[in-house]
């Protein structure tokens, strides 16, 4: 059931975005493919790590950086902040969408946030 619901939001978040994109132009196409692929930069952050890792497990030094980039309340608390403050940015707005959308995909497959130890919770 938890796997409907974030497809249902995944999809009402593509269509969101593909319509800021048409009314909008290049600048919010493109604020879209960065916002779907930003989240998943985190994992740059475990360049250099030098620890042992299982199959399906993220180094300890990327975790916090993946989880905060995969937390849905900070985009969407900065969609709402975007909504009452006098801010006009279609990419922007475009991009926090791209956001919530990488991390509903990311749900909907099956990918949450990890543990301290780097695996996905179960």
């Amino acid at each position: 059931m938890r796997r409907t619901g974030w497809a249902a939001w995944a999809a009402f978040l593509a269509a969101f975005a593909i319509l800021e994109g048409v009314n909008h132009g290049a600048g919010s196409w493109l604020a879209l493919v960065i916002g779907l692929i930003a989240p998943d930069l985190s994992f740059f952050a475990a360049a250099g790590a030098h620890e042992p890792v299982r199959q399906g497990q993220l180094p300890r030094k990327a975790v916090p950086f993946y989880n905060t980039a995969h937390r849905t309340w900070i985009p969407f608390g900065l969609v709402v902040a975007y909504t009452l403050l006098p801010v006009w940015s279609p990419m922007l707005f475009t991009f926090l969408l791209a956001w919530m959308l990488h991390i509903a995909i990311d749900r909907v497959a099956g990918y949450s946030l990890r543990t301290k130890e780097g695996f996905i919770r179960g």
